[in-house]
């Protein structure tokens, strides 16, 4: 029978059941969980009973997973993070998303001081803090690939400011069975806000932001690389203030891998899914954008519905860095702070155009293609791509 794990730590508290797949998870649990204020709930259904003593078990993972470890009394998830061990990284990148980027097969540039553009990260600065600003793909896919990517070439984590329903609310029933969503804190990631990103860039952090959020991230049809930025350069006066490299960047690929059938626009028309997103976002209120005008500051949390394709390729380019140090002008002249802000959106929109239009070069860009070069190559080989 499935078993109960139960663990308290400083007023927090945590269930970790254990138990056979084909068995149906133990109503204990469920309860507790209900009763108890500030719990964690975690279902291991493919482990055996004894679930703390299995192999492979990293207790001190699900901790940092389910944001609840701190050293103080309040959780800081700037200071609080435990960068991941090698064994996290390997058990994350090769096993839980090692198809899911075999599909992607990612082609990472970046753009060198001259202007070059090079395969590869060497474009990219070294030192922090660097803030990496970019266009968000439907679902987020281009996230995993960009931490795994960070990590092997420049040995560094990627922080991302991300939205606060993988850290608090309504979600929490989502996500009892271990989810995908634990690994984003697992892998450096903070609830985006104005003391979050101040903290990261005072501890010479790579942080990465994007300004669409969730409304470029769950975009309606006929969207897909049209960015939806709030009228709101406050990011640029704070990365003039700490001296911060501004990375600008983009991403193509999701048009290559999902066609949205469902979104938004549909659901709201549809009763019982238009009361279930109401009633899911109902601990999100404040976060609509009325900085937006109209519908494209809508930020509303749904899931669209999408059919998958043949799997294409993503693609990245990391734009030419832009220096904030000595931009004291920026600090005390919104107009300038606008230009420059207009200028890193200018940026991405053309990193964006320059993708869709070297992609079509790629004779890789087909999964058949990577597939045959990958049966005849040593599978640690990079698949080849358009010349930059």
């Amino acid at each position: 029978m499935p078993t109960l794990n139960f663990m308290r730590y400083k007023q927090k508290y945590y269930f970790l059941q254990g138990g056979i797949a084909n068995l149906p998870p133990s109503g204990e649990a469920d309860r507790l969980f209900k009763t108890l204020k500030n719990s964690k709930l975690r279902y291991f259904r493919n482990r055996g009973d004894r679930l703390l003593m299995g192999d492979g078990f990293n207790l001190l993972t699900i901790i940092k997973g389910v944001s609840m470890y701190r050293r103080g009394r309040q959780r800081d998830f700037v200071n609080d993070f435990l960068p991941p061990t090698l064994s996290e990284f390997k058990k994350t990148f090769g096993e839980d998303f090692k198809l899911f980027n075999q599909l992607l097969s990612p082609v990472m540039l970046s753009t060198l001081k001259n202007g070059n553009i090079v395969r590869g990260l060497a474009g990219v600065p070294d030192k922090g803090p660097v803030l990496f600003v970019g266009y968000h793909q439907l679902l987020a896919m281009e996230v995993p690939a960009l931490v795994e990517g960070f990590l092997r070439e420049k040995k560094t984590i990627l922080r991302a400011a991300a939205h606060q329903v993988f850290f608090v609310g309504n979600y929490e029933i989502l996500r009892q069975e271990l989810s995908l969503f634990d690994w984003f804190s697992a892998f450096g990631a903070v609830p985006v806000s104005p003391i979050n990103t101040y903290k990261m860039f005072e501890r010479n952090e790579f942080v990465l932001l994007y300004p669409g959020g969730v409304r470029e991230a769950l975009h309606r049809k006929g969207e897909a690389y049209k960015l939806f930025w709030p009228d709101q350069p406050e990011f640029v006066r704070m990365a003039a203030r700490f001296g911060v490299t501004v990375v600008p960047f983009g991403c193509v690929g999701e048009d290559d891998f999902v066609e949205i059938v469902l979104d938004y626009n549909d659901q709201k028309n549809i009763p019982y899914l238009k009361d279930a997103i109401k009633s899911f976002n109902e601990d999100f209120k404040g976060l609509i954008r009325d900085t937006v005008k109209g519908d494209d500051g809508n930020q509303v949390l749904h899931l669209p519905a999408v059919l998958p394709k043949v799997p294409g390729r993503l693609y990245f380019l990391f734009g030419k860095p832009i220096e904030m140090k000595g931009m004291d002008n920026v600090l005390t002249d919104r107009k300038k702070a606008n230009e420059v802000y207009l200028q890193i959106e200018s940026e991405v929109e053309n990193v964006v155009s320059y993708l869709k239009r070297k992609r079509k070069e790629d004779p890789y860009r087909s999964i058949t293609r990577r597939a045959l070069y990958h049966a005849t190559q040593d599978p640690s080989t990079q698949v080849p791509t358009f010349e930059p």
